[in-house]
């Protein structure tokens, strides 16, 4: 009895997240953001790149574009490695667009900045690499 309450309590926490596409420069892929007729749809009720959606939108605390927000979507690679937080923020240290951390310096080997790390464009798991697979974006 008390490993089905541990389950119960557990499930939901695994199930919380929302898959909001993949970060790729890949336009033919549906689910990369730069994808204007999948994910990347300004029109995406939970797109990035909708301004009106929690993750897309300039004042929301979920959002990727907010510089404040301290709750962004978090990367993942295909391996489900954490890559970071998909974020405007560039005082969060997760955030990409931090220039002095892990995922947002362009020194750091797992920044999606770096042209010899995690940003390089022959990378097949690279969000640079416009023929590649990207980073998974999930939600809260």
């Amino acid at each position: 009895m008390p490993l089905f309450l541990l389950w119960l309590l557990l499930v939901p926490l695994s199930a919380s997240a929302k898959d909001l596409g993949e970060l790729s420069a890949n336009p033919y892929q549906q689910n990369s953001t730069a994808n204007p007729y999948g994910a990347g749809s300004p029109f995406a009720p939970n797109g990035v790149n909708n301004p009106f959606s929690p993750y897309g939108s300039p004042f929301s605390n979920q959002s990727a574009r907010d510089p404040f927000a301290t709750d962004a979507p978090r990367l993942y690679d295909q391996q489900g490695n954490y890559r970071g937080k998909l974020s405007a923020n560039p005082y969060d240290p997760d955030s990409t667009s931090n220039p002095y951390g892990r995922y947002g310096s362009r020194f750091s080997p797992d920044s999606i900045h770096n042209p010899y790390g995690a940003g390089n464009p022959y990378r097949s798991d690279s969000p640079t690499n416009p023929y590649g697979r990207g980073l998974r974006i999930e939600g809260q």
